[in-house]
């Protein structure tokens, strides 16, 4: 970045981290953001500083995007970006009037995500070898996945001191730090005494990894990349051709909750969800979880 535009982006960074606590993943993206609105700045606009940008400037640099061919996903995350970012100008009165306010985002077909049937993901389980060390951590895992609907990362980073097992939950630390209370069953549960017992107290932890609950044979904290290539390495063995990831569990925890007749605003809670809207695409899920049933057993349905 130039040196104009630089201080904005230090000064912002600042923000994100200290005031919104967000993750190192989300400042990355936030700050490519800004980097593209200075890339569109020195090509067009003499490398002209945010707070001289115009409603009309802008507009200029969502239509630019578009046609740069990124997906209306992309574009509707770096408008949201584009958007946090004239707040925060805003509020450090740089500018006077927010010429981000009124941007469109393009409208977003919305996917409805992958997710397993109860059946698939036993027989995902089945296929590990649950006579190795390797073979009970995963087993023990996957279970913990699938029973608390964790992100990756959150499971990646959960403590032992976040175990609340005799009680029933987990603390689990979210998006921006942002700590819950998931509720954890009794098989998920026993499992992991199991594991922590039997395996993890044979491992050599690693300085800084003492209280991380999943560790690698080395005795650091399992790597998010790991926990993919061990759900990937499952599916193709069980001959599932779905396109998986670890968020596959958490979008099958949501839905056979859902599918159960669980209250909407209790499963938002559980996946830590800022707002319900992002919870609701698992009713649509239910809605054609319900059609596919009606279709296939209908007796007009039937050959």
């Amino acid at each position: 970045m130039s040196n104009n535009w630089s201080v904005y982006y230090i000064r912002f960074k600042q923000y994100l981290q200290l005031e919104r606590s967000l993750s190192k993943n989300s400042l990355e993206a936030y700050a490519d953001d800004v980097k593209k609105l200075e890339n569109y700045s020195s090509l067009f606009l003499n490398n002209q500083t945010p707070d001289k940008f115009s409603f009309k400037q802008l507009q200029n640099f969502v239509e630019w995007i578009a046609t740069m061919g990124f997906s209306a996903t992309t574009q509707a995350r770096v408008i949201s970006g584009i958007k946090t970012f004239y707040k925060f100008l805003v509020l450090e009165n740089d500018v006077q009037q927010n010429p981000a306010e009124l941007l469109e985002t393009p409208k977003i077909a919305r996917k409805l995500p992958v997710y397993l049937s109860v059946e698939e993901i036993d027989n995902m389980l089945s296929y590990i070898d649950r006579s190795t060390a390797e073979g009970e951590r995963n087993f023990s895992m996957l279970e913990t996945l699938y029973s608390c609907g964790l992100r990756v990362s959150e499971l990646t980073n959960l403590k032992i001191t976040d175990l609340h097992l005799n009680d029933h939950y987990v603390k689990v630390v979210g998006k921006g730090n942002k700590e819950r209370l998931v509720p954890i069953g009794k098989n998920a549960a026993k499992l992991i005494k199991t594991y922590i017992s039997s395996i993890r107290s044979q491992v050599q932890t690693k300085k800084g990894a003492e209280d991380v609950l999943y560790l690698n044979r080395r005795g650091a904290a399992l790597s998010r990349v790991m926990v993919f290539y061990i759900i990937k390495d499952l599916a193709k063995k069980a001959g599932i051709k779905k396109v998986l990831s670890p968020h596959s569990f958490r979008h099958s925890f949501a839905t056979h909750l859902v599918e159960g007749g669980a209250d909407l605003r209790a499963v938002q809670e559980m996946l830590g969800h800022e707002s319900i809207t992002t919870t609701e695409i698992y009713t649509h899920l239910d809605r054609q979880f319900l059609r596919d049933n009606i279709l296939s057993f209908h007796p007009r349905n039937k050959k």
